[in-house]
């Protein structure tokens, strides 16, 4: 099975970067976890763009979406949303369908107590307007204190959660 997981943070040392790098690294064989960075290449949505012919980095992103079997989003939450760079990569799928039925899974992490709830609402409202599949979601709190050096999950409890997100898509 091949996952595609984004992370809706650009942030060099970003906590969802790594909560789907451990993702990748506690992967069963029957799942092939492709991390996609590109969403930074996007440029930004504008439907007069969206024709016959839109920017190469956004026909390049629709490809390895239609390529997906499933997808994992893991999003921090910024100004009590979904930061403006993942809103604006699922933009330009709206119209194009590569979610519809898409199985997709949700991850919000955040170092304080709430788990980025108010990121992953929205990613979930989202998400139900482009009529995805959702197959599970996980709000991750405190995560700076789960994690390890190495992208690994420190917390067994993390460490638990991350393996039922995956054992989604089996």
């Amino acid at each position: 099975m091949n996952i595609l997981a984004i992370s809706g943070s650009l942030r060099t040392v970003s906590s969802n970067t790594k909560l789907i790098q451990v993702l990748s690294a506690l992967a069963p064989a029957s799942i092939k976890i492709n991390i996609y960075e590109g969403i930074g290449e996007l440029p930004h949505f504008n439907p007069d763009l969206d024709g016959d012919e839109p920017p190469q980095a956004v026909q390049e992103w629709r490809k390895v979406l239609q390529a997906a079997d499933g997808v994992i989003l893991s999003t921090p939450e910024y100004a009590h949303g979904v930061p403006g760079v993942l809103k604006n990569a699922l933009d330009w799928i709206v119209s194009s369908g590569e979610f519809v039925d898409k199985p997709t899974a949700v991850i919000s992490a955040s170092p304080l107590t709430t788990g980025g709830e108010k990121a992953h609402d929205s990613l979930l409202l989202t998400l139900g307007l482009m009529t995805a599949t959702l197959v599970g979601s996980s709000k991750v709190a405190n995560v700076n204190m789960k994690l390890a050096a190495g992208n690994l999950a420190a917390n067994e409890e993390l460490k638990r959660e991350l393996q039922r997100i995956l054992s989604l898509f089996a």
